[in-house]
């Protein structure tokens, strides 16, 4: 499995607006794409105005190929693009250890 992680700073007094458009686009969107696992939210607790987003996928390609190169992809970023301040910066990650709970 591979997360991605993406980090979203997004404009002033959009929070409630921005958690709604986010969790429309993955139920909507990226949830019914190729290799989609599962994801978290989560908003930063000393800077309200930036949240970072975990996406489990199957494999990177899911994610870089399947879902970035198709029109979902078009999708989802109308539909949370305009509440960001700056582009977001995305990485990925494979495991490595885990607790055992």
């Amino acid at each position: 499995m591979i997360l991605e992680l993406a980090d979203f700073s997004i404009h002033p007094n959009q929070n409630a607006a921005f958690e709604a458009a986010i969790q429309r686009g993955l139920a909507s969107v990226i949830s019914h794409a190729k290799g989609f696992e599962g994801f978290k939210v989560n908003r930063c607790i000393e800077n309200p105005q930036r949240y970072v987003l975990q996406i489990f996928w199957t494999t990177l390609e899911n994610h870089t190929v399947d879902f970035r190169e198709s029109p979902a992809f078009t999708e989802w970023r109308a539909i949370v693009g305009p509440f960001f301040a700056s582009p977001p910066v995305v990485q990925h990650f494979e495991l490595v250890a885990k607790s055992a709970s």
